[in-house]
């Protein structure tokens, strides 16, 4: 989705990776797929109340879920036009030094070379800080991330116990080939999460 910037002119090799977006929140909602409630397993699998969501409903309909994505949206585009204007800046430096390496003399042409090799780190530093791994871009994914996937377990969880049910699969995980409409709880659990969120509660 987000991109960090394109490269620097020549010789600027950022080893920058494609931003995280918050829509990863998809395959970490996998993570629910067979999210049994606090329930002792049944003595026979025929007994199994079951029921299913879509998590990647849940993710598209949350309130809370389409907020955090649109802060890390600007978060992104923040850290983008940051990039851009250092990126700028080392390409105009390095005109400078090109265009008036020529004429300049051997001290001012070392102090032009160090001006644009600093300007040069600092942007590759920054691109490293940014969407490098581990870096701001990852770990505010993960903050936002965590704290809407734990919104949605404690959900599901409440809805599930309301219902009597002791497993509760996801649909968007691809292992559910056939179920009834009944069991589905993703409008039920999206209900309860925007309820929560309305209310400030998100325990």
């Amino acid at each position: 989705m987000s991109r960090p910037p394109r490269r620097a002119a020549a010789g600027v090799r950022p080893r920058a990776s494609r931003s995280p977006a918050i829509r990863a929140l998809a395959p970490a909602l996998a993570a629910l797929g067979t999210l049994a409630a606090a329930f002792p397993p049944p003595a026979r699998a025929a007994d199994l109340r079951i029921g299913y969501i879509d998590s990647a409903r849940i993710f598209q309909e949350y309130t809370d879920a389409k907020e955090a994505q649109a802060r890390f949206d600007r978060l992104v585009q923040g850290w983008r036009d940051e990039a851009s204007e250092k990126e700028k800046q080392v390409k105009q430096l390095r005109d400078e030094v090109r265009d008036q390496s020529p004429i300049l003399s051997a001290l001012k042409r070392q102090e032009k070379d160090e001006t644009l090799q600093r300007a040069v780190s600092e942007y590759e530093k920054f691109i490293q800080d940014v969407w490098g791994p581990g870096g701001r871009a990852a770990q505010e994914n993960e903050r936002a991330t965590g704290e809407v996937v734990s919104a949605i377990r404690a959900a599901v969880e409440k809805v599930a116990a309301d219902r009597g049910l002791e497993l509760v699969l996801d649909a968007s995980g691809g292992f559910i080939i056939y179920a009834d409409h009944s069991m589905d709880l993703t409008s039920l659990v999206i209900q309860e999460l925007n309820t929560r969120s309305a209310a400030g509660t998100k325990r």
